[in-house]
């Protein structure tokens, strides 16, 4: 099946589901970036540490997030957001997707929010409402019908 090409029966997730999933995930990564802080807290005292431990600090964070995202997308298809906004990330050829295709999404999708989030909002013009991390990545996030 081409990149582009989408079974008739699956419809591609529009921008403010997506936009959704993306608040209601951003809060539970917030909180378990906040409990995986207590360490780091523990460790420098409270004290503004060197520069060495706190780029450390900030890649531990960042492994943490991806983590989050990529365990699940693995693992089904679907953060905590994605299933209460009933949409799941797929191949594009609607395959699961790979720790390595995780990988890149993850990496794009910063990308794409480090552009001023054009990234995301490319969604709103592309014919197939996928965004530069869902096309580099070789992914689209699909509805999923109510059950």
């Amino acid at each position: 099946m081409p990149d582009n090409a989408m079974p008739p029966e699956v419809s591609p997730a529009g921008f403010f589901r997506r936009l959704g999933a993306m608040a209601y995930d951003f809060l539970l990564l917030l909180a378990l970036l906040l409990l995986m802080s207590f360490p780091y807290a523990f460790i420098t005292g409270g004290q503004r540490p060197g520069p060495v431990l706190h780029s450390l600090y900030q890649a531990y964070l960042l492994l943490i997030s991806f983590l989050y995202y990529a365990w699940f997308w693995v693992h089904g298809g679907q953060t905590l957001g994605m299933r209460t906004w009933r949409i799941k990330v797929v191949r594009a050829d609607g395959g699961p997707v790979t720790w390595g295709i995780a990988l890149k999404r993850f990496g794009f999708a910063l990308i794409s929010l480090l552009c001023l989030g054009l990234g995301f909002f490319w969604i709103l013009y592309d014919r197939d409402k996928r965004a530069w991390h869902d096309r580099w990545s070789g992914t689209r996030l699909v509805r999923l019908p109510k059950n």
